[in-house]
């Protein structure tokens, strides 16, 4: 519960303040290379009460930084995403199963910031495979 309530407050806070700083979402729609914010916000994953937020929130991931692989202890296969350096297995609540209408990848990664300020991947809110997977 803790961790669905943390999901929510970020998921708020992150899409009232953080727009898309880059333009990059903002000229991916005005292109018609992306749907519209709509489409974005109504992106789910299985079981989940809350969306992903919104395109701004998402990265776009190239092919060859996501792919799917097999646990060697379970046979179960995974999404992996190639994220700060590491393939990180996508957990299976996090797979957004809509048809992927913008084509590429996007990942809603979930970072924190250590003591020292570095980096660190905290959770993969959501993902949502390539339109060719």
């Amino acid at each position: 519960m803790r961790a669905f309530l943390a999901a929510l407050v970020l998921c708020v806070a992150v899409s009232a303040h953080a727009g898309d700083p880059t333009g990059f979402w903002k000229k991916e729609i005005a292109e018609g290379r992306a749907p519209p914010a709509e489409w974005w916000e109504s992106l789910r994953a299985p079981g989940a009460t809350f969306g992903c937020c919104s395109k701004a929130d998402g990265s776009r991931v190239d092919d060859v930084d996501w792919n799917t692989a097999r646990d060697e202890n379970t046979g179960e296969v995974h999404y992996r995403v190639w994220l700060l350096g590491a393939w990180r297995i996508v957990p299976p609540v996090a797979v957004v199963t809509a048809p992927n209408k913008y084509g590429p990848a996007v990942v809603w990664p979930v970072y924190s910031h250590d003591e020292k300020g570095f980096k660190d991947l905290d959770y993969i809110r959501c993902f949502l495979p390539g339109a060719g997977a």
